[in-house]
C-alpha cells in the first residue's frame, strides 16, 4: 500500500531535518500535531513566522532534552540511555508542544515578549514535565530511565526558551527598520555596552512611581527615541540609590539643581499626575531655576485610551498648577449603562462636548451619535474620533436642536438610548444683548430634546448645566435654571420610563472662550491682561475630570434629581492672571500689565452652586454630591414657555426678562460697580 506524503510534510520535513533523526521520529511529530488541529482549531495563523518559531523551538527542546542526559550521565551517554533518547523523543517534544500550545505560547510576538509570556513558558513546561513523568511511571516504573533527566530538561527548556525571546525583543527595541548585520551588531553593542546606550539627550524623571517607571520603559523600548533616561528624583527616601528597568533613584527632587548640573541633564519630565497645585508648583520653580526644559505627563483622563505613550508628554500647562487629584470612577457601572448602547451628545463639537464624545468611546458603545450645529467642530471630532476609536460605529449630525422636525427625524431613525444634552450657548455678555438666543437654544431646543426622548423612551437624559444657574443674575443663568426646571418637572410622573437628569458645575480651564486662552493670548501680545475685577473668583475643574464625572453621575442618577461636582476652592481671576504672567517668565505690572475693566453686562463677583432653598447630600463617590431640594411643585411652566417663545420672535427684551422673573423668582438683575478705580495696584 502506498501513502501519498502531503506538501505540509515534505515542508515539515525539510525545516526540521538539521536535527538529523530518523524518518519515523519526525513523521511522528507532525502527525501528532495534525491530530491536534483537527481536535482543536488552531489559535495560531499558519505563517512563514510560524513555522519559523516552530523550528528553533523544537531545535531547543530537542538541545534541552538531550543536555539532560548528557549532564546526567556527565556527558558519556551508555548505549541504553541513548536508545531511550530516540524511543522517547518524539512523543516528549509532541507533549510540550502540545502544552505550549493550550498556553497560548504560539500566540506572543517575540518583539512584544513580556512577564506573561515568560511565566506561560514556565508553566507550559512544568505542566509537560509532569505530564511525561506521569506518563513514564504509569508505562515503565521508571525502569531504565533517570528521574533527574526530566528535572534538567525542564531547567534548560525554560532558560532556552526564555532567552531566545527576551534577546529577540531587545534587537528590535535598539533598532527599528534596519535589520542589517552592522544595524545587529550595533544593537548588541548598545545592549551590553552602557555608555553607548547613553545617546541623545539626556533625561531626569521626576517621581520614581507607577507613573514615572512607565515613561521609562517607554523611551527603552521605543526604539525611534534618541534619548535616554539618567535617573530618577523621588522625595521617598526608601527609593534613593534603588533602580528602575535599570536606572537609578539619584536623589530628592529637592536636589534637581544639583543633579542637573552633575548628570549633564537636558530635560526633565515631571510624572506624578496626583502631585499637589503647591508641589507641583514648587517642581515647576525648581526646574525654572535650574534653567532647565520640562515637560509633564498628562493626567489619565487626558489620555486616549489611559495608556502613557512618549506623544502624550506636553509642556507644563496652567491647569497642572491647579493640583485638582486623579478621578475615581466605577468603571463597572460607567460601562453597564454605555456598554454597547446608541449614545447621542448634543453639542458634540464644544468643549464638554468633545470631552464626552472621547470618554464614551472607552466604553465601546454600539454607536455614537455626534449632534452638532457648527461644521468645522464636526468635522474635526468625527476625523478624532474615526481614527482613534476605528471600531466604534460613530454617526455625524449637522443639526439644530432648535429645529424640533429635524431632533425627531434623529431621534426615529437612531433611536438613542442614552441622550447627554451638552448643546448651549454660554457667553454671558452676549446673551444679556441677544436674551432671545438664550431662550431659542437653552429653553425651546432643551425642550425638543426632552420631547423627543420621552417619545423614543430613552433609558437616561443627562442634562449638562452650569454653576451660573444657581441665583441668576444674567440671561444665560436664568435660561440654564428654566432648563433644569423642565429637566425636573419629567420626573413627576414615574410611568414615563426615561431618567432625566441634571448635572451642574463651575467653569472648566481651556474651553473655547474662557479666561484662560484669552489671557494667554493677551500674554504673547505683550498685553495688557484685562480683569474685570480684583475681587471676582471662580469655581475652575478640568475637562477631562468634568466629563468622567458627568459619566460618573449618569450611572449613579436617578430621576429628577440634580448631582453637583465638587469644584474645590474658588480661584481668584486676578491670582490667576497673575500666575500665568509669571508661568510665561514675565513679571505682572512690570513687564505685562493688569488692568481692570469692571464688571460686564450679567457678570457677578462670584458664583455659587446651591440656591438658598437648596442643600447638597453626599453620595457614594467623594466628588459628586446630589441637591436635596423641595419637590417640584408644577410652577406653570408651560404658559411661560409658550411666551417666552412668543418674546423670543419679537425679540422682546424686557418681555424675555419678566418672564424669566416670573418663572425663577430668585433671578435678580445686578448692580455693576466699576473696579478700575477699587484697585489701581495689586
Amino acid at each position: 500500500m502506498v501513502v501519498a506524503i502531503s506538501p505540509q510534510i515534505i515542508m515539515f520535513k525539510k525545516t526540521i531535518k538539521v536535527l538529523y533523526l530518523p524518518s519515523k521520529q519526525y513523521i511522528k511529530i507532525y502527525e501528532g500535531l495534525i491530530n491536534l488541529g483537527a481536535l482543536f482549531p488552531m489559535k495560531v495563523k499558519l505563517s512563514r513566522n510560524f513555522f519559523l518559531t516552530l523550528v528553533v523551538d523544537i531545535l531547543i527542546l530537542a538541545g534541552s532534552y538531550y543536555m539532560g542526559h548528557l549532564i546526567r550521565f556527565e556527558f558519556s551517554l551508555p548505549d541504553w540511555a541513548r536508545q531511550r533518547f530516540f524511543d522517547t523523543f518524539a512523543y516528549v517534544l509532541m507533549f510540550k508542544i502540545i502544552c505550549f500550545y493550550f498556553f497560548d505560547v504560539y500566540q506572543g510576538m517575540w518583539r512584544y515578549t513580556s512577564l506573561k509570556d515568560i511565566f506561560d513558558i514556565v508553566k507550559a513546561s512544568a505542566l509537560s514535565t509532569i505530564f511525561i513523568i506521569v506518563i513514564v511511571l504509569f508505562v515503565t516504573r521508571f525502569e531504565h530511565f533517570s528521574r533527574s533527566v526530566f528535572v534538567i530538561d525542564w531547567c534548560f527548556t525554560v532558560i532556552g526558551l526564555t532567552i531566545v525571546r527576551v534577546f529577540t525583543r531587545l534587537c528590535f527595541e535598539e533598532f527599528s527598520g534596519d535589520v542589517s548585520l552592522a544595524a545587529i551588531r550595533f544593537a548588541l553593542k548598545k545592549i551590553f555596552s552602557r555608555k553607548l546606550g547613553q545617546i541623545g539627550r539626556g533625561m531626569i524623571i521626576i517621581g520614581a512611581g507607577d507613573c514615572g517607571q512607565r515613561v521609562c520603559r517607554e523611551f527603552k523600548e521605543n526604539p525611534n527615541v534618541k534619548s535616554h533616561v539618567i535617573g530618577f528624583l523621588d522625595d521617598d527616601k526608601n527609593k534613593i540609590g534603588r533602580k528602575i528597568h535599570g536606572v537609578s533613584v539619584l536623589n530628592s527632587i529637592d536636589k534637581l539643581e544639583h543633579t542637573i548640573r552633575s548628570k549633564y541633564v537636558d530635560e526633565v519630565i515631571i510624572a506624578i499626575p496626583n502631585a499637589s497645585a503647591r508641589r507641583m508648583r514648587q517642581i515647576v520653580a525648581l526646574c525654572r531655576q535650574a534653567g532647565v526644559e520640562f515637560k509633564t505627563v498628562p493626567d489619565m483622563g487626558e489620555l486616549i485610551d489611559g495608556k502613557i505613550t512618549l506623544n502624550a508628554i506636553r509642556n507644563v500647562e496652567y491647569k497642572d498648577l491647579l493640583g485638582r487629584r486623579p478621578v475615581r470612577l466605577d468603571q463597572e457601572s460607567i460601562g453597564n449603562y454605555l456598554g454597547h448602547k446608541i449614545v447621542m451628545v448634543t453639542g458634540a463639537g464644544g468643549s464638554i462636548g468633545l470631552g464626552l464624545c472621547r470618554q464614551i468611546c472607552r466604553y465601546r458603545p454600539d454607536k455614537l451619535i455626534l449632534f452638532e450645529r457648527a461644521e468645522s467642530p464636526l468635522f474635526e471630532i468625527d476625523l478624532e474620533l474615526k481614527k482613534n476609536f476605528p471600531d466604534i460605529d460613530l454617526v455625524s449630525i449637522l443639526g439644530d436642536i432648535q429645529n424640533i422636525g429635524e431632533v425627531i427625524r434623529v431621534f426615529s431613525q437612531y433611536r438613542p438610548e442614552i441622550v447627554f444634552h451638552a448643546a448651549a450657548y454660554k457667553h454671558v455678555p452676549m446673551l444679556e444683548v441677544h436674551p432671545w438666543k438664550a431662550v431659542e437654544n437653552n429653553i425651546v431646543g432643551t425642550c425638543n430634546l426632552i420631547e423627543a426622548a420621552r417619545t423614543f423612551q430613552c433609558e437616561r437624559f443627562v442634562f449638562v448645566s452650569t454653576d451660573k444657574a444657581v441665583n441668576p443674575t444674567n440671561v444665560m443663568g436664568a435660561s440654564k435654571r428654566f432648563a433644569e426646571l423642565l429637566i425636573q418637572r419629567e420626573n413627576n410622573d414615574p410611568d414615563k420610563g426615561t431618567w432625566f437628569i441634571t448635572v451642574r458645575f463651575g467653569n472648566v480651564v481651556g474651553s473655547v472662550g474662557s479666561v484662560v486662552p484669552l489671557f494667554k493670548k493677551q500674554i504673547k501680545e505683550g498685553g495688557p491682561v484685562t480683569v474685570t475685577h480684583p475681587e471676582m473668583i471662580r469655581y475652575f475643574m478640568l475637562i477631562p475630570e468634568a466629563c468622567q464625572l458627568i459619566l460618573q453621575a449618569g450611572a449613579m442618577g436617578q430621576g429628577g434629581k440634580i448631582y453637583i461636582l465638587e469644584m474645590g476652592k474658588p480661584i481668584s481671576i486676578d491670582a490667576m492672571a497673575r500666575d500665568l504672567i509669571r508661568f510665561s517668565g514675565f513679571e505682572p505690572d512690570v513687564d505685562i500689565k493688569i488692568k481692570y475693566t469692571g464688571l460686564r453686562a450679567g457678570e457677578k463677583l462670584y458664583e455659587e452652586l446651591i440656591t438658598a432653598h437648596e442643600n447638597v447630600v453626599p453620595t457614594a463617590h467623594e466628588k459628586i454630591m446630589v441637591v436635596n431640594s423641595c419637590p417640584f411643585r408644577g410652577i406653570s411652566l408651560d404658559n411661560n414657555l409658550i411666551r417666552l417663545k412668543e418674546a423670543a420672535a419679537s425679540r422682546d427684551h424686557s418681555a424675555i426678562r419678566k418672564l424669566l422673573k416670573q418663572s425663577i423668582p430668585e433671578y435678580q438683575p445686578f448692580d455693576y460697580p466699576s473696579a478700575g478705580e477699587n484697585k489701581k495696584s495689586v
